[in-house]
Formats: structure tokens, sequence, C-alpha cells
């Protein structure tokens, strides 16, 4: 036989032999998303702005990607448990929404890595050495807060020109919002003025709160941006009706239902985003080298209407630097 007649042989051979009985199909990529707050029958609406950034990625729940949900109903010391299960279900990576999320998938594991969004001071918390260099298992998306709450307060006062009393709300089981009470209380200091703290755990402690701010005559409300008071803004949004506080947000979903006015990033673009670090992450990027993004766009939204209805002018000065004004 001579050596063009051999080759032809061997590649017929090749392409006419069957597969080897052992061989598989490649893997589906499995990822878990750990959530404080949802069900299967009411899952959180931010999860579709993460699938769609999935889905412009490429990734099809199903098809080439598998998402593996936990909820932990809204109570923290849960997490812990549904963290420990994606990590024996060696999911690929763990998405997790929150500060609070995230501490317990971090705790859970050093080798998964993890994504996170919505995070307020990864670095304060202790989740990343640094934003340019995680170091770690973990990297995503910060919100910025340790930059945006002094400004917040300064919009607020800017608002309330004769504020002299501002009243915080925030739960105290979040480790994050320990950071962000010290943050809001140093900037309130700075523009002279008293800090009353209405630090809840359950909801039903919010009444209790609002009359306290009442009583101790806060002439505004600094909203902090956590799972737990996004879970229950329409009952923070009756009190502060009812009690016709000015109150400032950070997430903007507050002031389409009726809140004064709110500053920060997007939320959803964050659950959007971070697609694109699971993205990368299966494709074989590590989370210590890459950095944590950090917004760069900030919106400024005014309800004029409830300005109104709690007899509040708000300047003209102020109006005219918002995104939006809602009449």
């Amino acid at each position: 036989m001579n050596r063009r007649a051999f080759i032809r042989t061997v590649a017929g051979g090749l392409i006419a032999a069957p597969l080897d009985a052992g061989a598989q199909p490649a893997r589906m990529p499995r990822i878990g998303l750990l959530l404080l707050f949802g069900t299967p029958e009411e899952p959180n609406p931010l999860v579709n702005a993460f699938r769609e950034g999935l889905q412009e990625l490429g990734y099809v729940e199903g098809r080439n990607l598998a998402i593996d949900y936990r909820w932990a109903d809204g109570k923290n010391q849960r997490l812990a448990d549904q963290a420990a299960e994606l990590v024996r279900e060696n999911v690929a990576l763990i998405v997790t929404p929150g500060t609070p999320a995230t501490l317990a998938a971090r705790n859970a594991t050093s080798e998964i890595p993890i994504v996170m969004t919505n995070v307020g001071d990864p670095v304060g918390s202790g989740l990343v050495r640094s934003l340019a260099r995680p170091g770690g298992n973990v990297t995503g998306l910060s919100l910025l807060d340790t930059e945006l709450d002094g400004k917040r307060i300064e919009l607020l006062r800017e608002a309330v020109p004769n504020l002299t009393r501002l009243a915080i709300l925030w739960s105290a089981n979040d480790p994050g919002m320990t950071l962000a009470f010290s943050r809001v209380e140093a900037a309130a200091k700075v523009l002279g003025l008293a800090l009353q703290n209405l630090a809840v755990q359950e909801p039903g402690e919010f009444p209790r709160a609002f009359e306290a701010a009442a009583s101790g005559r806060a002439g505004a409300l600094f909203v902090t941006a956590q799972p737990f008071t996004n879970q229950h803004r329409a009952q923070i949004l009756n009190l502060v009706t009812k009690y016709r506080l000015p109150a400032i947000y950070t997430l903007r979903p507050f002031v389409d239902e009726g809140g004064l006015m709110a500053y920060g990033p997007s939320q959803t673009e964050q659950y959007h985003r971070a697609a694109t670090y699971v993205d990368r992450i299966l494709k074989g990027s590590k989370p210590a080298d890459l950095p944590v993004e950090q917004p760069t766009k900030f919106d400024l939204v005014i309800n004029l209407k409830t300005a109104k209805a709690i007899g509040l002018t708000i300047p003209p000065s102020l109006l005219q630097r918002a995104d939006q004004v809602m009449e």
C-alpha cells in the first residue's frame, strides 16, 4: 500500500469509528444564586435583569447554563445554610446580591468563586482586600455607598433647609449597615446635624421606630439601601406618609412608589452587569484578578407630588439638578 492510500484508509477509519462508550458530552455549567428575599412562586424581579444579562452573553438557562436558586425567606440566619447547600452541590460559582448573602457565601467557601452585587462597602465589610485587587474568591460590583451617603445628606438638607435633626432607618441584622450607620453619623456631624438612630430587626418594629422619630422631633429621614428595607418599602412608605417625613432613599423604586427623593446608581443595572463577571469566570478568569466594578452613573430623582403633599417646597436649584422630576 502506498503512502497516499494508507492515509485515506486511516482517515476513513477515524471517521467511521464510533464514539468511545465512556465519552460524555460537556457538562452544563451550574451556578448558584443566593437570595435573601423571594420565593420560587414570587421571585425577586431584579433576577430578571440578571437573566437578561446572561442571555445577551449567549447563556440560555436550561440549555447551556443551569441556575440553582436558593432563597432565605428574608431570614439572615438561613443564608449560611443555603450557602452551604450550594457548596455541597459544587456549583461553578455563586452570585450573591447584598452584603449578608455575600458574607454567608464567603464564610461557606474560600474556593468557589463568588460574584457579589449591590454591596455598599466590600472593603470595609472584609469581603475583598481592595477594589482593584480583590485577592480572594470574591469580586463583582459595589454600590459605592462609602462616597454617596454624605452626598445624600447634603441633598436632603438642601431640600429641607431648616433641618437640624436627622433620623436614620436601618436593619441591625445587616453587617454592612453597621458601616453605613457610621458613615451617615460622621457625615451628619460634619453638617452639624443631630442623628437619631432608628435601628430595627423585624418589620414589626417599623411603627415603633417612626413613633420614636416623631417624639424625637426628627425633621427628615435617611433610609439605607439593603435587601431588608427594599423588601418592606411599602410599609416604610406608608409610615413616611403618615408622619409626613421628608425622606431620601438610595434606591429609585422608593420614589417610583411615592417616596420623596433618591440618589444613587441603578440596582437593576447592577444585577444586569453581574452577568459579565459570571461569563468571565466561567471562561477561566479568577476572581482575585477581576477588579470590583464601581458605578459611574448616579441619578437624582425627585417626586414633586410627594413634596407638595407634605407641604415641602423643593428649591428650584435642586430641581434643576435632578435627572428626573415626577409631577
